[in-house]
């Protein structure tokens, strides 16, 4: 309280000296320019309107500098304010497209978007919930726009309309996107992957299999996983061959496909039961006993023996005796004593068909050598063994079965 009356008391005196400077000497100020201007007045209050002047500049321009710099009190439209608006839908847009808000998503990302100089993540984000929505063309449209704001990420926008047309459904635009892609940028780990996964989806293995070349240079799967996926492809060719047309046709096919494949890929046993299967389904049995027992001869595998039992060679006894002559090397091959007994029921010899189906079984309880012998045993006239091989084969078809409740009257 003392210093506000030093103050008070302090600008009094001031005001006081000042006024007797002024009545004492009062000063004069001409300012002429002839037939122009002409000013004249006290120096005193010249100077007080100079001052005036000078404070009305400053609170312009005070005024103006709160306009423009304000947090949105004085001017909602401000800068400043228009970065916390941006701001914010950003963090709403990302957090709505991540909890599946699409509408509100797409409303906040797409003013993101108009607003920053980088939009692309922004675009993106507004395409994939404007395709959530059903809204394939403003989708597009948005997609359109990012490639016009930033063309230099044409690949990543491309990519992401890819995915966006399989995500509806749209599997044929999505290959025309993802081939013009690969021809712009032929090594790209990404393109190629997508096509991969396309052409898998679409069940278009010739194309498959042309793009492996490209997927193993670029290493976009592992070893291993690209060996997995030759045998499918290759396998399902057959497939696809064997089935374009039925009778001699699809025969010729089927053999072409198998010509198209490498000499060490005709000797994977993958490959080799896939087109053997084929040729069974086709009716070319004699061809596939033939092809399944060179196979087999080169190298023997399991899968084989068992596809071998299935299919009926040009000489049955032959056929029996080939395999048995593998039995001295794999004893303890359930899958082959299963063939062997098959291949004894086409000889007729229902003893030792028998003898081979219980050996089957003690090596492994198969629900395929359980119905054969069944069915042997009910022509034989055990039906008691017979029903209960059957049940038992049931079972082993699926475990689930015999977990299942049964009805009180049932278990009676």
């Amino acid at each position: 309280m003392k210093r506000a009356y030093v103050i008070v008391f302090v600008a009094i005196a001031l005001a006081v000296i000042l006024g007797l400077g002024v009545a004492k000497h009062p000063g004069y100020v001409l300012i002429d320019y002839p037939h122009v201007f002409r000013y004249e007045s006290g120096l005193w209050s010249s100077l007080a309107g100079l001052f005036a002047v000078l404070l009305l500049v400053f609170l312009a321009w005070v005024l103006l500098s709160l306009v423009t710099t304000s947090s949105g009190v004085v001017n909602p439209w401000s800068g400043r304010n228009r970065n916390r608006r941006v701001q914010l839908a950003i963090e709403q847009g990302q957090m709505d497209l991540a909890e599946g808000r699409w509408a509100s998503a797409q409303k906040h990302l797409h003013r993101a978007a108009e607003a920053e100089r980088l939009p692309l993540l922004y675009y993106l984000g507004a395409a994939r919930a404007a395709n959530e929505l059903g809204r394939y063309e403003e989708s597009d449209s948005l997609l359109e726009r990012a490639l016009e704001r930033q063309p230099q990420a044409e690949l990543a926008i491309a990519l992401s309309h890819a995915q966006l047309q399989v995500d509806r459904g749209d599997t044929d635009g999505a290959h025309d996107t993802l081939i013009a892609m690969h021809e712009r940028h032929p090594n790209n780990v990404q393109v190629l992957r997508q096509l991969q996964r396309l052409h898998q989806q679409r069940g278009d293995w010739p194309a498959l299999i042309r793009l492996l070349p490209d997927l193993r240079k670029a290493k976009v799967v592992s070893a291993t996983e690209l060996a997995e996926l030759e045998h499918r492809a290759w396998g399902e060719n057959l497939n696809l061959a064997s089935n374009r047309d039925a009778g001699e046709s699809g025969l010729a096919a089927l053999n072409t496909a198998w010509q198209q494949l490498s000499s060490g890929q005709r000797q994977e046993p993958v490959l080799v039961l896939a087109y053997a299967e084929q040729l069974r389904q086709l009716g070319a049995e004699a061809q596939a006993e033939e092809v399944l027992r060179q196979a087999i001869k080169r190298g023997y595998d399991s899968h084989l023996a068992r596809l071998y039992g299935l299919v009926r060679g040009s000489d049955p006894a032959r056929q029996l005796q080939t395999a048995e002559g593998w039995l001295k090397q794999h004893p303890d091959d359930s899958s082959l004593l299963l063939t062997l007994g098959r291949l004894s029921l086409q000889n007729s010899l229902w003893g030792k068909a028998r003898d081979y189906l219980e050996s089957s079984l003690k090596v492994q309880r198969n629900p395929e050598a359980c119905a054969e012998l069944a069915r042997l045993l009910a022509q034989l006239g055990d039906t008691g063994r017979s029903n209960q091989l059957f049940q038992e084969g049931l079972g082993l078809l699926d475990e689930r079965l015999l977990a299942s409740p049964l009805p009180e009257a049932a278990r009676a």
